[in-house]
């Protein structure tokens, strides 16, 4: 299995200290992340896109890239791309051009996005919100194939012969974000390309589902269900012992769901009970000790299959030197004993 993390780059206050970090510091930590987790034999670093104040990083090929520079092995992932409100040519050639830089890292997932203030920042109606995902899709995995490319659509003028440039190594590996639409499991499926499933709370099995849409449509479709790529995805936080893990990460992500659903409008507080039913075994929330964790993504592979896991570490404002805690944790115990039990 492949291991790595992601993060959103979200500007918070410290629930503890009341510190608000700029959006240059968030910045410097998320490269940062992305060195500890090259240095700590990771497979994938991920940066995610929004459009808003209370994150730092809309750019995502331009993070990417600098990391680039930094790192040697890993692989660089948008996580995600809202790819709706995005030109597709001007997708793939930031991505290929990241891939060259990289010697062949890069790989995007793309996804419709858990806010829609790109839409009317870059010109799109979101009634057009489905209808634009699907087009930008099938335009960009033929792009991907294609070197010079003729299109026509609804949303964007036509390309007759057109050059795209410059080819990335190879075809980029594209995946699709789903949270919980079977439309969206099933949409990955038929385009045979991979699936990244966030779960961020819950019984992981009522995700089981998903998983099941996406295999049959890959069959359906006539892609070689063999090559399915599965990633499950989640917020996390790793400690010595779950008491630790507990202790520390629940004023951060009781104070996240907080901000979060207030700017959706919704009355919402995580109280401790609640937080810690989202942390038991056989709920999704990965927090708590190496042991833990590895029992967890040991019990969700045999629900789903997966070949990747991804954390998110660093959500709600959690200080970098605990976040690189976890990470160190996730690449000297957790992935070598998980790589380790699948093998027996």
């Amino acid at each position: 299995m492949e291991f790595g993390i992601y993060t959103l780059a979200d500007i918070g206050q410290n629930p503890v200290n009341g510190y608000m970090p700029t959006a240059k510091e968030r910045l410097d930590e998320v490269m940062q992340y992305g060195q500890l987790a090259d240095e700590a034999g990771l497979h994938v670093f991920g940066v995610g896109e929004h459009h808003r104040l209370d994150y730092a990083v809309s750019a995502v090929p331009v993070v990417l890239s600098a990391l680039s520079q930094r790192t040697k092995n890993i692989q660089l992932i948008s996580t995600t791309t809202v790819l709706s409100t995005v030109d597709p040519v001007r997708l793939y050639e930031d991505f290929a051009t990241l891939d060259l830089l990289s010697n062949g890292r890069a790989e995007i997932v793309a996804g419709r996005g858990a806010f829609i203030e790109s839409f009317p920042l870059f010109g799109y109606d979101v009634d057009d919100y489905d209808a634009l995902f699907e087009e930008h899709l099938a335009l960009l995995l033929k792009l991907n194939r294609e070197e010079r490319v003729t299109w026509s659509g609804s949303y964007r003028k036509p390309l007759q012969y057109a050059d795209i440039a410059p080819r990335a190594s190879r075809e980029i590996p594209i995946h699709i974000g789903v949270g919980g639409t079977p439309e969206s499991a099933s949409r990955a499926g038929r385009y045979g390309v991979g699936l990244n499933l966030a779960i961020l709370g819950g019984d992981p099995r009522r995700f089981k589902h998903l998983v099941d849409v996406y295999r049959e449509a890959l069959l359906t479709a006539g892609h070689d269900a063999k090559k399915a790529k599965i990633t499950v995805s989640g917020h996390a936080y790793f400690a010595e012992n779950l008491a630790q893990a507990k202790d520390e990460f629940y004023p951060h992500y009781s104070n996240y769901w907080h901000y979060v659903n207030t700017q959706r409008g919704m009355r919402y507080h995580l109280s401790k009970e609640g937080f810690d039913n989202m942390t038991a075994g056989q709920n999704a929330l990965f927090v708590g000790s190496p042991n833990e964790i590895i029992e967890k993504i040991l019990m969700q592979h045999e629900i789903f299959g997966h070949s990747r896991f991804m954390a998110q570490l660093d959500i709600g404002a959690v200080p970098f030197k605990q976040v690189a805690k976890s990470i160190e944790l996730l690449g000297t115990h957790i992935m070598p004993a998980v790589n380790k039990a699948l093998k027996e």
